[in-house]
């Protein structure tokens, strides 16, 4: 999409999705996520979209997750404000939260904005425990609470995590609290069809609530990579393969508007979403 815009509508906005494999280093990770974001941001990025578990990640979880865990206001969260400040720009990443359990933690995902705030969290409501893989066992699920959705430039701006894609209530309750574009930072791990599976949930979440999604996934060997931007009418406006790299889009938020006036399937449905 084009980075301008008529006189009476919002400027486009630049959102970035960055990949690359965490590890056990912290100090790495938060240099990798500058630089990435350095890169974003002379390309014209307003927000920039890190995976899941971007301040710590090994392959197998179990203690050291649980060791590595911070608080909310914690060295990671503090880091990732004072770069957004620097850079001026929107940052959202995913962390290790402390909980009151000692044995687990919360997968959290953190956006700040261009002052250092944190203008949201989100806990992932849908823990892996699929393909021979158990999240729950040293994850706590967040809490059903109303959607935090933030604004940048125009767009309303919703959080949800990897495999919370696969449940399609989940990004249609954030469409419901007004979001316009999607984010899910993903360790969506490798295995037969998981790249298929990657691209379609995430192209099917794009069309069936015409709003743009951004999805950034860890690269391999353990990620898929393919992080990519996708648009209202379901195509893929940007995407990475395999390596640690940034891709931008420039998004028109009048693009839903008139995407929804092609397609009203929002209006036109007839079932709410509601806590199981």
């Amino acid at each position: 999409m084009s980075p301008t815009a008529q006189p009476d509508q919002p400027a486009a906005v630049g959102v970035a999705v960055a990949q690359f494999a965490p590890g056990t280093d912290k100090a790495q990770n938060r240099a990798v996520i500058r630089q990435l974001a350095t890169t974003a941001a002379r390309r014209g990025a307003h927000l920039v979209v890190f995976p899941e578990y971007s301040a710590f990640f090994e392959p197998k979880l179990g203690p050291a997750f649980v060791a590595a865990a911070e608080p909310l206001d914690g060295p990671f969260k503090t880091a990732l404000a004072a770069l957004a400040a620097e850079l001026g720009i929107h940052i959202v990443a995913g962390m290790l939260e402390t909980t009151q359990d000692p044995a687990r933690f919360s997968n959290t995902l953190v956006a700040v904005d261009p002052t250092g705030c944190l203008v949201a969290s989100y806990r992932k409501l849908h823990l892996y425990d699929a393909f021979g893989d158990r999240e729950s066992d040293w994850v706590l699920p967040g809490d059903i609470d109303d959607p935090e959705i933030f604004e940048v430039g125009g767009l309303r701006v919703g959080l949800q995590t990897c495999y919370d894609v696969r449940f399609p209530e989940v990004t249609r309750r954030l469409v419901d609290a007004g979001a316009t574009l999607v984010l899910v930072p993903a360790e969506w791990v490798r295995g037969p069809l998981k790249e298929h599976h990657w691209r379609t949930l995430l192209t099917a979440r794009a069309l069936e609530n015409t709003v743009f999604v951004a999805a950034a996934d860890h690269t391999p060997p353990i990620g898929v990579g393919t992080s990519m931007i996708i648009d209202p009418m379901g195509v893929a406006l940007v995407s990475l393969g395999e390596a640690a790299d940034v891709a931008i889009a420039f998004l028109e938020p009048a693009r839903v508007a008139t995407v929804r006036a092609i397609n009203p399937a929002l209006a036109l449905r007839r079932f709410a979403v509601v806590p199981r």
